[in-house]
């Protein structure tokens, strides 16, 4: 009884403890916003690049570090290491109220240690991999001298034509959900303020991945039960896991930009959801209002959004330049103001930076966590984890590592700025493992090696087809690496086409005539089209670019020393003009029913409706077995759960990990549901042989739906549960029925 009271006491004592430091930091912020100018609280909403603040004296130069000196700024992204970012906080600290200020970078898949892309991460399903990932990235980052981080980028995407699919987490709503708070904890680790942790920020709010057409910085028309049902349960998860600041999008939704989108950011990021942290424009995208037909001129644009809840304005300079005039003009409050001055104040304090804005600082400390070996040991982990195995007719793979004869043959063999992909901050490509030293490095003096770049990633040259034809022929196996280049996806890289570029399918098609067997690795950011690739190639292995370690990552899988367990988070179209696809359809009142049957069906007259590879897809060298589905009951009430049991068996001879998908649908409800939905999975290791019993559980959450009045609950109903390997592989499935519905607010 003594110790249930002591350990109570230690509890209670711990939460006043919390609260205490809490009303600490709101006590400190209020006294200071009394403190400031209105100038200076302006001053705080404004965020510039730091490219020419540490260059050369020019006018910019000694403009901004003027305004520095006096207050006037909050924020500064693009100064980065101990050196320079040290170097103007010391002019900050010269102000008047010496407030500190925010360092920020784009860091998205890596700082001194390239990870792979976020969208190979994703392929990974493994939420601890892509945690610890973003959390070596903010090691780094916070070590030189970076308090804040544009990532992790939430948008949900179904069209590949958009280059800034390769920055996220791909099509699905629950994976992308769990990968938004996996990344956000891992960038911000046990507590904001720690030297191993920056601020993370959600992006794009909202729905930047629905651009019509998928065309960068354009508008987006859907209803809001599609931005409530697919596009905004991302960020609410990121605000779940507590993420320290949002970024406003590019993009108008339904005819209101973003950055001037009260709907969004004062109703229901700031009012339904009670976000308490601040939201960033995108660079320069409140001035894009006026371009946009939005607003008059800048001025008019900065009212608009700060209104509207955009809280600090990177690179246009409206709120610099008009908002002292839009409050004397009543047009805007000084209350609006000092509400965003007080939510980046609040986070400078949590950082700790009032108390030492040199904190994050120490050269010894960056020294030491920039060279830190381990870091590329996990960036080989993750990478391997991100390969997807498309194709292995034959069991081709893995391939023997005795004495065998090999033509390497693409133009992506030797490549090495290709794997770091875009976003990236080490340009140097010294530690970047290339295809041909992984393979080289992994078998030594194993085999004999003959190298033909064959063509180039883009142009009408055939040239080297004549030597790369020649190696295969002289080969045991090829192994052909192709693809983009790493400048062909990422922002701004939108594509009408997305089949390879150039004579790569030529290249292949000549190859595969040699009667050799062909591995094929195809590395790019976004889902390409290969079609005939897809039909006569031996392997494929799906690379993305998977960062500093990718050569010695793709030696691990083909050569056995890793069983690939990736799965697509993002469907394969045939052709283009299947775009938008995703697996999670709906139906229609002519669907197909017979692929031989299409007349006056919903289906195209020279192409099926089904994809190329479908979401969830990925193979592995071991066979795995589905069986003895049970459900706990076939009826439950509201508030009851039904516990789904199988087994899963590993028949084959490898030991690997399968990655189990669990999907339902509601037969008919109120409004058309998907015909299928990802709901959970889990990811199981198995030895060869060895047999596991697998449990899911099935809850009112995963019953839900927003109705036609976006009401969150469940109606009453059967149910279809299907697990699987991949959306369009179910190996088992049951039904159940619900007997009572609900509403709930949420």
């Amino acid at each position: 009884m003594n110790r249930q009271f002591s350990m109570l006491i230690l509890f209670l004592g711990i939460s006043v403890n919390a609260i205490a430091q809490q009303k600490s930091i709101e006590q400190r912020v209020d006294s200071l916003l009394k403190l400031m100018t209105l100038q200076e609280k302006i001053g705080q909403l404004n965020q510039y690049s730091g490219r020419q603040v540490t260059g050369p004296e020019s006018k910019v130069k000694t403009d901004l570090r003027s305004d520095i000196k006096n207050g006037w700024v909050g924020s500064m992204l693009n100064v980065k290491g101990v050196k320079d970012t040290r170097e103007i906080q010391e002019l900050a600290m010269e102000s008047r109220l010496k407030i500190p200020l925010l360092f920020s970078l784009d860091v998205i898949h890596g700082y001194q240690t390239t990870f792979p892309i976020p969208l190979a991460e994703a392929a990974s399903w493994d939420l601890e991999a892509i945690r610890l990932s973003a959390h070596i990235a903010a090691k780094e980052s916070a070590a030189a001298g970076i308090h804040w981080t544009f990532a992790p980028m939430v948008d949900i995407s179904r069209d590949p034509r958009w280059g800034r699919v390769m920055e996220g987490a791909g099509e699905d709503t629950y994976l992308g959900s769990l990968i938004a708070s996996a990344r956000v904890k891992g960038f911000q680790g046990e507590k904001l303020g720690n030297t191993d942790a920056v601020m993370a920020c959600a992006k794009h709010f909202a729905a930047y991945g629905a651009s019509i057409a998928g065309r960068d910085y354009n508008a987006v028309d859907l209803s809001d039960h599609q931005l409530w049902e697919t596009y905004l349960p991302p960020f609410k998860a990121a605000v779940d896991a507590g993420v320290a600041t949002f970024m406003n999008s590019f993009n108008t939704l339904n005819g209101i930009p973003a950055t001037g989108n009260q709907y969004l950011q004062r109703d229901i990021l700031k009012g339904k959801w009670n976000y308490k942290g601040f939201v960033v424009s995108d660079w320069g995208s409140i001035g894009e209002m006026v371009t946009w037909g939005y607003a008059r001129d800048n001025a008019e644009a900065a009212e608009k959004a700060i209104n509207a809840g955009s809280d600090m304005d990177m690179e246009s300079r409206a709120y610099k330049n008009y908002l002292h005039r839009l409050i004397k003009e009543n047009k805007v409050s000084e209350s609006v103001v000092d509400d965003a001055v007080r939510r980046i104040l609040y986070k400078k304090f949590e950082l700790g930076l009032f108390d030492n804005p040199y904190k994050f600082s120490d050269l010894k400390r960056e020294a030491k966590v920039l060279s830190d070996v381990s870091h590329k040991n996990i960036a080989r982990d993750v990478a391997k984890k991100s390969i997807v195995l498309l194709k292995n007719e034959s069991a081709l793979l893995p391939l023997a590592k005795g004495k065998t004869k090999l033509a390497l043959i693409g133009p992506l063999v030797k490549s090495k700025r290709d794997h770091k992909g875009s976003w990236i901050v080490n340009t140097d490509t010294v530690q970047v493992v290339s295809l041909y030293e992984g393979i080289s490095n992994k078998l030594g003096k194993k085999a004999e090696i003959k190298y033909a770049q064959g063509c180039s990633i883009t142009g009408n040259s055939q040239e080297g087809f004549e030597e790369a034809v020649n190696y295969a022929k002289q080969s045991d196996v090829v192994i052909m690496a192709l693809g983009e280049s790493w400048d062909m996806s990422g922002e701004a890289k939108s594509k009408t086409n997305i089949h390879l570029n150039g004579e790569q399918e030529a290249l292949f098609n000549a190859v595969k005539a040699t009667g050799k067997p062909v591995v094929v690795i195809l590395m790019a950011g976004r889902p390409l089209i290969f079609n005939d690739i897809a039909a006569k190639a031996d392997a494929i292995l799906y690379a993305w670019w998977l960062g500093d370690e990718a050569g010695n990552a793709i030696a691990d899988v083909l050569f056995g020393d890793y069983n690939p367990s990736g799965k697509l988070p993002v469907t394969f179209p045939r052709h283009e003009g299947q775009i938008p696809l995703s697996y999670n359809y709906y139906n229609t009142g002519r669907p197909i029913k017979n692929p031989k049957y299409i007349t006056y069906k919903s289906a195209y007259i020279d192409s099926p409706n089904t994809p190329a590879f479908a979401f969830g897809h990925g193979l592995s060298f071991t066979n795995f077995e589905y069986k003895d589905l049970v459900l706990s009951k076939d009826k439950l009430n509201s508030g009851e759960s039904v516990k789904v049991e199988f087994t899963l068996v590993n028949n084959g001879k490898y030991a690997g990990e399968e990655v189990v998908q669990l999907y339902l649908k509601d037969e008919v409800a109120s409004v058309v549901r998907p015909m299928k939905e990802l709901k959970d999975f889990t990811k199981v290791y198995l030895q060869s042989g060895e047999s596991k019993k697998i449990n899911f559980v099935i809850n009112k959450e995963k019953l839900s739906f927003y109705n036609n009045q976006l009401e969150w609950g469940a109606e009453p109903g059967d149910f279809l549960v299907m697990i699987g390997t991949a959306s369009d592989d179910i190996k088992l499935q049951s039904r159940f029925t619900l007997l009572e519905g609900n509403v709930s607010d949420r």
